[in-house]
C-alpha cells in the first residue's frame, strides 16, 4: 500500500512529520514524501525516516497563477506515475493543488491536514479580503471529494463548517502535530527572569507586541532578559531584518536568528511567550511545555488549547501590549510560581500532546491502523 505525504517546506517533513513518516513505514506502507527545494541534507533526513523524497515546485506565499498551475501539473504527473492509495497533504497550497491533482487517481483516498488558517483568513484591507475570498473558493472547490479534513483545533474546524467549505461529517480534530517528549526533556529553570519567543518573523506572530511589551517591562525591571529566535519569512506579513532592527531600536530584545535546534534556547528561558494572532496548534509552545516551562500566550484559536489559565501559564488578549506586559511583570514578581506552572505544562503535554498519541489518532482517522 502506497501513501504520499505532501508538504511545502522540506524541513517540515522531518521536523514536524518525522515520527508520522516513521509510523507509516512501521505500518508497512510504502511512503513518498513531497516538498520543494530540498538540500542534500534535507533529502538524507527524509530518507532516514524510511520515505522516498520527491521534489515538486510550490511557491508558499506567491500569488502567480502560472506558478500554481505548474504545481498542479507536476503533482498530477507524480500521482499518475506513483498511483498512491492514500494522500495526506498539509498547508494551503499542497492541500488545494494536491486535492485537484489527486482526482487523476480515482481510487485514492485524500486527507487534508489543516495546520492553521494562516494569513489568508485574516480580514483587513480590500486586498486581504479579496485574498480570503479566493482562498475560501479554492478550498471549497478542491475539498469537495476529499475523504476527511483534519484540524488541529476545534475553532478552525468550525470556521470551515460555517463558511460552507466542508460538511461536519467530513471533519476531525487532532491535538496539533504533537511533540516528542523523549527529545524535549524537563530542564531546571534558570534564576534570572528570561522570556523567549520562537517564531518566524511575521507580524501575526505578535513580534511587534512582544518588542513593545519588552520595552515597557525593561523600564521597571532592567535585569529581565527578552530573547527572539526565528528566521525571516517571504510572506506578505513578513518582517525584514531591517524592520526588526527598527522595531527593536532600544535593544530590549536579543535576536539570535534561525536555528536547527531550539532546545538550548528553551532551556535558557523561564517563560515561553507566543503573542500570536492565530495558530493551528503551536509546536514551539508544546516543545517549551515539554521542557517544563510556563507559557504566556494569546487567547486565540490554537494557542488557547495549550494553557489552563493560572495553572501552567496565562492567556492574554490578542494584540494587547498592556496585558502582555502586565503578565510579564507578574512572572517577574512571582518567581515562586514558576516551578508549579512548569510541572503543570509538562503534565499537560504528557496527557494530551505526546506525538505518539497524536499520530495514533491521526492514523485511526485515516483508517491505517
Amino acid at each position: 500500500m502506497k501513501i504520499t505525504v505532501i508538504g511545502s517546506l522540506t524541513s517540515s517533513l522531518y521536523n514536524f512529520r518525522g515520527q508520522l513518516l516513521e509510523g507509516f513505514k512501521d505500518a508497512n506502507l510504502e511512503v513518498n514524501a513531497l516538498a520543494s527545494g530540498a538540500s542534500n541534507d534535507d533529502i538524507k533526513a527524509v530518507e532516514a525516516l524510511g520515505a522516498v523524497y520527491i521534489n515538486y515546485p510550490v511557491s508558499r506565499s506567491g500569488l502567480s497563477p502560472a506558478q500554481d498551475f505548474r504545481t498542479f501539473v507536476v503533482l498530477r504527473n507524480i500521482f499518475k506515475k506513483q498511483q498512491p492509495d492514500v494522500i495526506l497533504a498539509y498547508t494551503v497550497k499542497p492541500i488545494i493543488w494536491g486535492a485537484f491533482a489527486a482526482r487523476t487517481v480515482p481510487s485514492c483516498r485524500f486527507y487534508a491536514l489543516v495546520t492553521g488558517l494562516g494569513f489568508a483568513f485574516q480580514k483587513g484591507n480590500w486586498k486581504k479580503n479579496l485574498l480570503m475570498k479566493l482562498v475560501i473558493f479554492l478550498y471549497k472547490t478542491a475539498l469537495k471529494r476529499v475523504d476527511k479534513v483534519i484540524f488541529q483545533n476545534p475553532d478552525n474546524k468550525q470556521v470551515f463548517i460555517d463558511l460552507g467549505i466542508v460538511p461536519e461529517h467530513k471533519t476531525a480534530v487532532v491535538n496539533g502535530s504533537g511533540v516528542d517528549i523523549s527529545h524535549f526533556k524537563v530542564k531546571p529553570l534558570p534564576s534570572t527572569p528570561t522570556f523567549l519567543l520562537i517564531a518566524r518573523l511575521l507580524g501575526d506572530k505578535g513580534i511587534h507586541e512582544y518588542i513593545a511589551a519588552a520595552n515597557k517591562v525593561k523600564q521597571l525591571y532592567p535585569e529581565a532578559v527578552f530573547q527572539l529566535v526565528g528566521p525571516e519569512d517571504p510572506s506578505p506579513d513578513g518582517i525584514s531584518l531591517h524592520e526588526l532592527s527598527q522595531l527593536n531600536s532600544d535593544k530590549a530584545v536579543d535576536y539570535f536568528g534561525a536555528t536547527n535546534d531550539v532546545r538550548p534556547y528553551i532551556e535558557c528561558c523561564n517563560i515561553f511567550v507566543l503573542p500570536s494572532y492565530h495558530e493551528g496548534l503551536p509546536r514551539t509552545v508544546l516543545e517549551a511545555m515539554a521542557t517544563g516551562r510556563p507559557i504566556l500566550t494569546t487567547d486565540v484559536p490554537g494557542c488557547r488549547e495549550t494553557v489552563i489559565n493560572g495553572q501552567n501559564g496565562w492567556l492574554v488578549e490578542k494584540a494587547n501590549v498592556e496585558q502582555l506586559a502586565e503578565k510579564m511583570i507578574w512572572f517577574i514578581e512571582n518567581p515562586q510560581e514558576w516551578q508549579r506552572m512548569a510541572e503543570a505544562s509538562r503534565a499537560i503535554v504528557e496527557d494530551k500532546f505526546d506525538v505518539h498519541k497524536v499520530n495514533k489518532k491521526l492514523m485511526n482517522i485515516m483508517e491505517l491502523n
